[in-house]
Parts: structure tokens; C-alpha cells; sequence
């Protein structure tokens, strides 16, 4: 096979990825997993192996097509499989998505990007991108919860950052952003709860 026919392929593989992506997203939202924690719970905790399957794929999913925020899903994780399932499953799933959105990046460019990443969001980061510190600034942006982490990972991908280092700084410091989303999300609900019913 050819390199030209390699490509070709690459792009009708990627193609299909992310129409069926898209069609399990819309699949989800009519189902109203994304708004409506009783039907996510509902969806994934009818089976012990089918549900955490498809958690980890709607977790893949929000990453590369941002509906819902982030923080929900990790803290109905969390919520629905208990703390340490809970963790493991986001984390399985918000890393694959986050390789894939780099990927796609890196396959598809800037104007791919710019479609996902908004024109104020990609302004207050684009200065990073010729800073020779940014493997630094980004390591930490994904370490701690405070920046779009996902926005950063189309943006990385516009950088001389090879696959592997992007990959390991996901492996090691996604662990920390999810852990301390989570928690900060379950705190903040329980605080809430208890204001509410008092």
C-alpha cells in the first residue's frame, strides 16, 4: 500500500470515527443522558459490565464533542459507580478522548480546530502556542481543573509536541485534574444539598 493510499485510508477511518461519534451523540441526547442524571443512571447501571462500557464512551464523547460540561458527567461517575470505579472510568475515558481530540488535531489543522475551540477561548491561549515554556503551561493547565483543558489539547496539537510526551503528560497529570474536579463538584453538591434542605 502506498503512502497516498495509507492516507486516504486514515481519512475515511477518521471520517467513519467521527460519524458514528456524532451519531452516538445524538443517540445519547434524545435519550437524555446529558441532561438528566436519572437517565444516565438509568442507561449505565443496568449492567455491571455493558454500563460501565458505555459510561466510558459517553465520557470519550464529551471530550471530543463538548455537549455537556465536563465536570457533570465526572461527578455522576462518581456518583453512580461510587468513588474509586467512579474515578477509573472517567479517567479511562476522558484520557482516550482527550488522545483522540489531539489526533484529530493533528490530522485535520487549525480550521478543524477553530470549529471546536471558540474564537475567545483560542485568543486567551494562542500566545502559549510560541512560548518555549509550553510544554510546562500545559502540563500544568491539565494538572490543575482551572483551564479548557480540551480547547488546550486541539491547541497542543497545533505545536512541535510529539504524541508520546503529549500522551504522557495526559497519563500523569489527568488523574489529579479528575480527582480534584470531582471532588470540588461532590463538596459543592452536598454543601448545596444540605443549604437547601435546611
Amino acid at each position: 500500500m502506498s503512502v497516498v493510499q495509507s492516507r486516504k485510508l486514515l481519512n475515511i477511518i477518521s471520517l467513519m470515527g467521527i460519524a458514528v461519534t456524532i451519531s452516538l451523540s445524538i443517540y445519547f441526547y434524545r435519550l437524555g443522558v446529558f441532561d438528566d442524571m436519572n437517565s444516565l443512571q438509568q442507561l449505565v447501571g443496568q449492567s455491571p459490565i455493558a454500563g460501565p462500557l458505555i459510561f466510558v464512551l459517553i465520557q470519550i464523547i464529551q471530550v471530543v464533542i463538548p455537549i455537556i460540561p465536563g465536570g457533570i458527567s465526572l461527578a455522576a461517575g462518581v456518583l453512580i459507580f461510587g468513588p474509586y470505579w467512579g474515578f477509573v472510568y472517567n479517567y479511562v475515558g476522558i484520557v482516550i478522548g482527550s488522545l483522540i481530540l489531539f489526533l484529530m488535531g493533528r490530522q485535520y489543522g487549525k480550521p478543524f480546530i477553530m470549529h471546536l475551540v471558540s474564537d475567545k477561548v483560542y485568543q486567551k491561549y494562542n500566545h502559549w502556542l510560541d512560548d518555549p515554556r509550553f510544554d510546562k503551561l500545559f502540563t500544568l493547565a491539565i494538572l490543575f481543573p482551572v483551564a479548557p483543558d480540551d480547547a488546550l489539547c486541539l491547541m497542543a496539537s497545533l505545536t512541535n509536541m510529539s504524541f508520546k510526551k503529549y500522551s504522557a503528560i495526559i497519563f500523569l497529570a489527568k488523574p489529579a485534574s479528575i480527582f480534584l474536579y470531582s471532588l470540588a463538584l461532590l463538596q459543592g453538591g452536598a454543601l448545596l444539598e444540605k443549604l437547601l434542605l435546611h
